[in-house]
């Protein structure tokens, strides 16, 4: 967990780029992965991202905002993106639980592209504003999150 905000050792910035960047290596390696594994792997991806996602939604966004109340449209846009993104997560998590999932592949691509999309324009509108937020607890719900395996990130 990060520490409280008066005696962060690393920027809340920072952190952000390295929970996207933990998130791109678990979607990376799901991808990659074997067809046996796929299932499990997935759904723990799926609801490491809804984690990240509602953290920020719940948390982080509405600290942000009582410090940068001019960021209101950006964090919309994020807002929005989020529930776009959880939709295809429903999808993805449908077609694990339906009789075949031979349209997955594409979903994931579909969805790296998204998420790829998002976390630049997140990192690129926010992370400066966000070094000066206070945490009043949201951190842990953006930045620790398990990896696909169900483990802790690496």
């Amino acid at each position: 967990m990060a520490p409280q905000h008066g005696d962060r050792a690393v920027a809340f910035s920072l952190q952000l780029k390295q929970a996207h960047q933990e998130l791109r290596r678990q979607l990376a390696t799901l991808r990659a992965g074997s067809p046996g594994t796929l299932t499990t792997h997935c759904l723990a991806f799926c609801a490491a991202v809804t984690a990240h996602h509602q953290g920020e939604d719940a948390g982080m966004f509405a600290d942000l905002l009582r410090t940068r109340p001019d960021l209101e449209g950006t964090v919309a846009k994020l807002v929005e993106d989020h529930e776009m993104i959880a939709w295809i997560l429903t999808r993805i998590t449908d077609l694990l639980r339906g009789p075949s999932t031979d349209s997955l592949a594409g979903e994931l691509d579909g969805l790296a592209a998204i998420l790829e999309s998002h976390f630049r324009f997140e990192e690129r509108t926010i992370s400066a504003a966000l070094d000066a937020t206070p945490d009043t607890g949201w951190s842990a719900g953006v930045f620790e999150f398990r990896d696909a395996t169900g483990g802790p990130p690496s």
